[in-house]
């Protein structure tokens, strides 16, 4: 069976290489990369009027991390704090999920990707987690840096069988999490302070997202569970529930 195409929304941010110093289309390596070592084929979806249409193209979908979300979009004033918004991606990665789940295809979200989920299900967001948390910073220790934090799952939930176990140890980077969660979402994983940290969509083949960011550690686990979702779509085989 060929490789299915898993989708990646990408940034579209200012970039520098060689001698070049221009807006550019972007993801991190490593999404790539774990993708490709799950055994899917990678295709880096961009922030574009009606990209939505791809979700038609492809075999499951990942909503990758990235800056926050325009509070607007979940009926809130922006905190100080709140930055890198980019109205662009917004609009592109709601319309490519609500897209999925309307053709009930896989989907993946990792760190923001959660977050849009959540707001695309009419959820909100903790617009800082350190006026939550006393100042504790734990979550996003600073610039460029991944810090680790456990994470327990909900027994029996689709995020605890992707993994095989209920206990994680994970790499984090976020400032924004789930507040009020979006309707048709459970949560099925939190940090030890009670952050929500997963969440799945129950009837959906596969829609399980979560808060840190797997793609840096070498778990291929939800990429493979993906993947394998992606598989089953194509053969017409019917997924677990």
């Amino acid at each position: 069976m060929a490789r299915p195409v898993i989708g990646i929304s990408a940034y579209s941010e200012q970039a520098r290489w060689a001698a070049w110093d221009t807006q550019a289309t972007l993801l991190p390596q490593a999404y790539v990369d774990r993708v490709a070592g799950a055994g899917g084929l990678p295709v880096l979806l961009p922030s574009v009027p009606d990209v939505a249409e791809a979700a038609d193209r492809v075999d499951a979908l990942i909503i990758a991390g990235g800056g926050d979300i325009d509070p607007g979009r979940y009926r809130s004033v922006a905190h100080e704090r709140t930055g890198y918004v980019r109205p662009a991606r917004d609009a592109a990665e709601l319309a490519l999920a609500q897209r999925a789940f309307g053709l009930r295809i896989p989907v993946l979200g990792i760190c923001r990707g959660l977050q849009v989920l959540n707001v695309l299900r009419g959820g909100t967001l903790i617009q800082h987690l350190p006026d939550r948390l006393g100042g504790d910073e734990r979550h996003a220790p600073g610039p460029g840096q991944y810090g680790r934090h456990r994470v327990h799952l909900v027994a029996g939930s689709r995020t605890a069988q992707v993994y095989g176990r209920t206990e994680l140890d994970v790499a984090t980077h976020h400032h924004q999490a789930v507040e009020t969660l979006g309707t048709g979402l459970v949560v099925t994983g939190r940090a030890p302070d009670g952050i929500v940290e997963a969440v799945e969509m129950p009837g959906h083949p596969f829609a399980v997202a979560v808060q840190w960011h797997p793609e840096v550690d070498d778990d291929l686990a939800p990429f493979a569970a993906l993947v394998a979702a992606a598989r089953s779509r194509v053969a017409g085989a019917p997924l677990p529930t």
